[in-house]
């Protein structure tokens, strides 16, 4: 997952491949509810692991909950049965409206029988989202509910620690045109009370986003619980009803996060020898709503293919056509069409989306202020937006780009990324990616695992230096504050260094070690560095790797085979390079390149320091000459010596922090993109 402040996209060019998508974060949290409740032990395979499910898990197990992580996405729970071991808490659920709405209702519902008392908030932004008509609702049955701050909004205190009488005998009504997530969470509870005698719950007002009711219903029916309904206005759980696991449940891909893959392939031309986007673990036969947001797609012109569990996306007709739309039945996954909106002739209305104002922000404001960033004309009222493209196709305005805010929602980082396909050739930045983390961690790891872009649109930053300068350190941090892959091609050398050692062979036989070079059967994992599938990475670190990597380099031969290794690492979104001739050599039209310097006093006491802080013995004076050694080798060979490009920036960090170094590199960088005057 993209931890930086922000990710610049690069203007992308074609998409094709395979995804597998993480688990449905509708169904798993509803999924982890019901397993808590029920009898007996529940095995869940392809839970989504996210921001919202984190915060389900972690209060389920302040309850009591006894939680058993198996690995890969599987886990196991004992369930509680319809009581609790722990009958007062504060839990803390971030801005996870699936866990706030049914934990609310189901809590409040126990608190009230068993003499309990809890108190729920979240984060700033779930104290802004509405929760009065929910509340309404339960104090109908009897529930003591305080509002802690803003009556209407978390956060809440449930029960007030003595027993209370729910009143069952009469139907329970609850607004349904606010938000569906009231109704399921009064679903999803109410069988823990409804022993005696059926209760009915009456929806008042049109019911929005049915399809996630009826994913509520279809779970309900898995852990032994049946609802009867008529139509979408009455809803009544039978007698006796109990909650009884059913062993084994698989989630399923998440239909929402499939869209912008949807999306991706109707929008993307398809990259040489590959046929389109294929989609895994969601499929036609999804008990997700969301799902038909393959037949807006196809109306916008979309090829698709579905199966069971799989679908097919190639881009079909060309602009994509503008479409007028009813939404109340695709929600979430409308705010993709925002986006594809701005490909399509003409002009695009999406209707019946007032939910999206409720949502983990303003969805409607937030979609009409970053649409307009690219061009776009666009027109939002209380329940719809309208979207005009720019370009040829909509209002004739130039494409432009934008540095995307994405107001802490996953949505919009992953909607706007498909933005880096508009037809001008900008990069689009995305703000704070982390935010994706609240349903799909590694969604722009995925999404550049599909994409693809030309060679010379990749960004790429080269770091160059003499030895014990700090130049790893330092790509290293530059490249977690952008999100950029990192190339250590000094770890490449020493590397074939320590082939050539295990394999007997001379450092001065330079076509055996070139051969070495050509098959180096070397990794790279996290930070960790492997050779033949073994850690080398401390070992690459001693000063006699240093040295001999040194011997190894001078080899014209070596240098030739691992260039196109060293090439690999130009993948999206961008790439930091440390070397010795990373600029000059292996990538001289990287936009940036930095000469990185320090007297070599200053390199021998920082090389000392760091041996000796990892129980190395180590001599000043020794150091010193083998600095001076190497420099001069480095910088005397006849292929491709140690320089400066003669468009590279010198810095000289010898009285600088890291922090400082970073800082500099950073402010430069900024200085050559196109948001530099943003």
């Amino acid at each position: 997952m993209y931890s930086t402040a922000f990710l610049d996209l690069p203007p992308l060019a074609s998409a094709g491949g395979t995804v597998r998508l993480p688990g449905s974060k509708s169904i798993s949290n509803r999924v982890l509810l019901l397993a808590a409740l029920s009898d007996g032990v529940t095995d869940i395979a392809d839970l989504l692991d996210s921001d919202d499910t984190r915060v389900m898990l972690a209060a389920l197990e302040q309850l009591g909950c006894r939680i058993e992580r198996l690995g890969d996405s599987r886990l196991r729970i004992q369930g509680l049965g319809a009581s609790l071991p722990v009958h007062q808490g504060k839990l803390f659920l971030g801005n996870a409206g699936t866990a706030m709405r049914p934990l609310t209702a189901a809590l409040a519902l126990l608190a009230t029988r068993e003499a309990g008392c809890f108190e729920l908030g979240g984060i700033e932004r779930m104290h802004e989202r509405p929760i009065g008509d929910l509340v309404d609702a339960l104090r109908q049955l009897g529930c003591a509910i305080d509002y802690l701050g803003n009556d209407g909004y978390p956060p809440l205190r449930l029960g007030n620690g003595s027993t209370g009488s729910l009143q069952l005998d009469r139907p329970i009504r609850v607004r349904g045109d606010v938000s569906s997530q009231f109704l399921t969470a009064l679903l999803l509870a109410l069988p823990l009370v409804a022993q005696e005698h059926p209760v009915t719950i009456e929806v008042v007002g049109e019911l929005i986003s049915k399809p996630y009711i009826e994913i509520t219903l279809n779970l309900l029916q898995r852990f032994g619980v049946t609802v009867a309904r008529n139509g979408w206005e009455r809803f009544t759980i039978a007698a006796g009803s109990r909650y009884r696991s059913p062993g084994l449940i698989h989630v399923e891909g998440d239909a929402s996060s499939a869209s912008y893959f949807i999306a991706l392939g109707a929008i993307a031309p398809a990259s040489p020898g590959l046929d389109g986007i294929t989609i895994e673990g969601v499929g036609i036969e999804s008990i997700q709503g969301d799902i038909r947001f393959v037949e807006a797609a196809r109306q916008m012109g979309a090829d698709i293919r579905g199966e069971a569990n799989r679908l097919h996306i190639r881009r079909g007709r060309w602009p994509l056509q503008a479409i007028d739309l009813d939404c109340n039945h695709i929600p979430d996954a409308a705010m993709t069409l925002a986006v594809m909106a701005l490909y399509a002739q003409g002009t695009t209305t999406l209707r019946n989306i007032a939910s999206w104002r409720v949502k983990e922000t303003d969805r409607i404001a937030a979609m009409a202020a970053e649409c307009r960033k690219f061009g776009a004309t666009v027109e939002e009222g209380a329940d719809h937006i309208r979207i005009t493209p720019p370009g040829p196709l909509g209002n004739g305005a130039p494409w432009s780009t934008g540095s995307i805010h994405t107001y802490d929602d996953h949505r919009v980082a992953m909607c706007f990324s498909l933005a880096a396909f508009n037809p001008a050739g900008l990069p689009v930045r995305i703000e704070d990616p982390r935010c994706v983390a609240k349903t799909f961690p590694d969604y722009f790891e995925t999404l550049f695992g599909v994409c693809h872009a030309a060679e010379d649109a990749i960004p790429v930053i080269c770091i160059d230096g003499p030895t014990a300068s700090g130049k790893g350190t330092l790509a290293s941090a530059v490249a977690q504050q952008l999100g950029y892959h990192l190339l250590d091609s000094g770890a490449l050398y020493r590397a074939t260094a320590l082939a050539a050692r295990d394999a007997g062979v001379s450092l001065d036989d330079e076509p055996a070690l070139t051969r070495i070079a050509a098959a180096l059967p070397v990794s790279f994992q996290e930070e960790r560095v492997f050779l033949r599938g073994k850690d080398v990475t401390d070992e690459l670190r001693q000063e006699t790797t240093g040295g001999m990597a040194s011997q190894v380099s001078r080899h014209p031969g070596v240098r030739t085979a691992l260039h196109g290794l060293q090439l690999s690492f130009r993948r999206l979104p961008g790439l930091v390079a440390d070397g010795r001739d990373m600029g000059t050599v292996i990538f001289p039209g990287a936009p940036l390149k930095v000469f990185l310097t320090a007297s070599v006093e200053q390199r021998a006491q920082r090389r000392y320091k760091q041996l000796i802080s990892k129980g190395f013995t180590a001599k000043i004076d020794d150091l010193l000459q083998d600095l001076r050694e190497r420099d001069a080798r480095d910088t005397t060979r006849a292929h491709a010596p140690l320089k400066p490009a003669e468009d590279a920036v010198q810095l000289d960090n010898s009285h600088l922090s890291i922090e400082q170094s970073v800082q500099q590199v950073l402010d430069w960088w900024q200085g050559r993109t196109v948001f530099a005057a943003r």
